[in-house]
């Protein structure tokens, strides 16, 4: 201390003495959410886009190729998204953007590897936001990222979007549900026997494969058939209801089929030109009566 007095007084530049606490903080300070969770150009690049490309950003950067069958994709996807556009309309600069956005990457990084509690994620945060939000000394100043409003409405927001739900977000990523869905097999007992009083299970509800290879019937070979007639004896003469039943046309070719229609017709329209010639004649003798009388009169 005397010499630091001295050096004053002697008119020279004094040198600032720097606490070894004080070295610690400032390298801790340095390594605080670190290393960037989003680059600066790619901030850049979603700085000009709306909600939707704002998403399809994020989706390229992160990797998500599964967001349609992916649940978890999905779900962390929206947590990104939501998080940059809130950061978005509080109009951060580029090192805000870079530190909220990893700031929101780290406690899902605490989350999802450490296990990390609901009280030890609120004690972590205040820690971090100690580190880059607004400190009493003044010689800090120029290192605090966020001040006294911005890091009041980052904790708002962080206890609203992911320590509301926090459950929520231990289930997404401790839970086997995935493997539940996709692995799961199921069984299907059929019902099958001829002995059975149970009746087959309706074709419409069951895949044709299964149908074909569990339920139909085999096809009955010629042999078979052949069997069984021999088995009934001497075919039974058919019933009048069969033969009706019968198409009447079995055993005729086309041919024999016009032949019989040209006949038919040839007939039909020899009667129809007889009787036209012969209603013509009666009408040809009433005209000849008609003037014979008028001939006399």
């Amino acid at each position: 201390m005397a010499t630091c007095m001295e050096t004053i007084a002697g008119g020279m530049t004094p040198t600032a003495v720097t606490p070894e606490s004080e070295k610690d903080d400032s390298q801790e300070h340095e390594k605080i959410l670190s290393p960037d969770f989003l680059s600066v150009a790619q901030i850049t690049e979603m700085l000009t886009e709306d909600i939707d490309g704002i998403q399809q950003k994020l989706e390229k950067f992160l990797n998500f190729r599964h967001l349609q069958t992916c649940l978890k994709q999905a779900i962390l996807l929206d947590y990104y998204v939501s998080g940059f556009w809130w950061a978005k309309e509080m109009e951060f600069s580029i090192p805000q953007y870079s530190k909220f956005m990893t700031l929101l990457d780290m406690l899902l990084h605490n989350l999802k590897t450490l296990h990390m509690s609901l009280e030890d994620s609120i004690k972590w945060l205040g820690e971090v936001m100690a580190q880059i939000g607004p400190s009493h000394p003044q010689e800090n100043e120029k290192s605090n990222i966020f001040d006294v409003k911005q890091a009041n409405a980052i904790i708002d927001y962080i206890k609203i979007s992911l320590f509301q739900h926090y459950k929520l977000y231990e289930f997404l990523f401790y839970s086997a549900r995935e493997e539940i869905v996709i692995g799961t097999e199921q069984v299907i007992e059929v019902v099958r026997s001829s002995s059975s009083c149970f009746p087959d299970p309706l074709e419409e509800g069951i895949a044709f494969d299964v149908y074909s290879t569990f339920i139909a019937p085999p096809p009955t070979s010629d042999t078979e058939m052949k069997g069984l007639d021999q088995e009934q004896g001497p075919e039974q003469p058919q019933s009048e209801a069969d033969l009706s039943s019968m198409d009447p046309l079995v055993g005729f070719t086309i041919e024999d089929i016009k032949s019989v229609l040209d006949q038919v017709t040839d007939d039909i329209l020899i009667s129809i030109q007889t009787e036209i010639n012969e209603k013509l004649q009666i009408q040809e003798e009433a005209f000849n009566a008609r003037i014979e009388k008028l001939k006399t009169a």
